[in-house]
């Protein structure tokens, strides 16, 4: 058995090593990686693996961003003392329950995976008819059982495969979580836990079962995993009975919606390296500015003297994210008048994006030549990822018969 039970405050999330981070990544995911480092116990990792499931025609792309990957989450403020971090090819465990998991996991549910059909027609140029990406949602599920995390911050683009990995989870309990002795084993349990725990935990239970309470369900875990003279064992097993079925071996995380990012791209599409539109982490500032001058605008203000609406004009969102009301108002303003150009306009957002990049371009160039503590941050978050997931890999394999000896 494992000696840790699962942590209720484990979060695990990835990035594909698919090149240099830049604005959307910072805004979107590395500001809210940044509070949840302090808050939770954080495994982030570079998502090799998931790489390769559109990028295998070119993998170089692939080696040199998991250094260009680490640099940037290490210049914006990523702690490894604070977080795990490592590169996913290097934790093996992934890929092992990825194979255990597969066994058991039906055609259909990767098949209606939303992302599925909506990435191969985004993706049409690139030949994706391979296992790898239909199997891309359930490495992802395994990436996260591995940890037995708690919570998964994603997008609401990605809640369909905290979904599934959810049903994963669930298939495999119901499928080896029941001991031929379970409730016998779970009635000693409550004995252990003393008659007023007990009493409480039976009636959350009842009201749980009966009513679907889900007030009732996360009380009565957390008088679980209060039991400090208990063993693991026989919490998972207090846990399943819980919910009326067998011992936990797998925990069902819960989606961490991330704030929607606001940052677009300069053509005011998302953010992407795909549609060229981006402003990298490290974008030096002459070109930074060289970018955010020839943003089209307005398409009404062809001359100097026409006015304009910043609502139609995409040089505007950048504005909500950088600007003050003060300056915001001032650009109104100015721009519905015809006031001020559109080259004026857009200096406080060249101004604003270039003080916020400095202290990361500098942090990032110190770290770019400083190649054995990039090594030795992954080696060790290596280290701790492989222990952490090796203890559920080890009930596993017992659950599925592979512990033979």
């Amino acid at each position: 058995m494992s000696t840790v039970f699962p942590s209720a405050t484990r979060v695990v999330s990835g990035m594909r090593s698919t090149g240099r981070l830049h604005l959307g990544h910072y805004h979107g995911v590395l500001k809210n990686w940044l509070r949840l480092q302090n808050e939770y116990d954080c495994f982030f990792f570079i998502a090799d693996w998931h790489a390769l499931t559109t990028h295998y025609e070119d993998p170089r792309v692939i080696a040199q961003s998991v250094r260009d990957m680490v640099i940037d989450w290490l210049a914006v403020g990523i702690n490894p003392q604070n977080a795990t971090l490592f590169v996913q090819s290097d934790v093996p465990q992934h890929a092992e329950l990825h194979l255990l998991l597969s066994m058991i996991t039906p055609l259909g549910w990767l098949e209606r995976v939303p992302t599925f059909k909506d990435q191969q027609e985004k993706l049409r140029e690139r030949d994706l008819a391979t296992y790898g990406f239909l199997g891309y949602p359930l490495l992802q599920s395994a990436d996260i059982l591995a940890y037995r995390a708690a919570y998964v911050p994603v997008g609401e683009d990605q809640v369909s495969h905290i979904e599934l990995c959810r049903e994963v989870a669930r298939r495999f309990n119901h499928l080896y979580g029941r001991e031929p002795d379970f409730l016998e084993k779970a009635e000693e349990a409550l004995r252990i836990m003393g008659r007023k725990a007990a009493k409480a935990y039976k009636e959350l239970r009842e009201t749980y079962l009966e009513r679907g309470d889900k007030e009732a369900l996360e009380t009565a875990r957390a008088l679980v995993e209060r039991q400090a003279n208990m063993t693991m064992g026989d919490k998972e097993r207090l846990l399943g009975y819980l919910e009326g079925h067998g011992r936990l071996i797998l925990v069902e995380p819960q989606a961490l919606l991330t704030p929607q990012s606001r940052m677009p791209g300069l053509d005011g599409q998302k953010m992407s390296k795909s549609y060229g539109n981006v402003i990298g982490l490290r974008e030096d500032p002459d070109v930074l500015a060289k970018k955010v001058k020839t943003m089209p605008t307005d398409p009404a203000r062809k001359r100097r003297t026409d006015v304009g609406n910043p609502e139609l004009c995409p040089v505007w969102p950048f504005h909500e994210v950088y600007s003050s009301e003060e300056t915001q108002a001032w650009v109104r303003e100015g721009c519905t008048t015809a006031g001020i150009g559109c080259l004026q306009c857009k200096q406080p957002v060249i101004d604003a994006m270039v003080a916020e990049l400095a202290p990361i371009r500098e942090r990032a160039r110190d770290l770019e030549g400083d190649t054995g503590r990039i090594r030795t941050v992954l080696a060790e978050g290596a280290r701790r990822a492989r222990e952490a997931a090796d203890e559920t890999l080890q009930d596993v394999r017992r659950a599925m018969g592979l512990a033979w000896e």
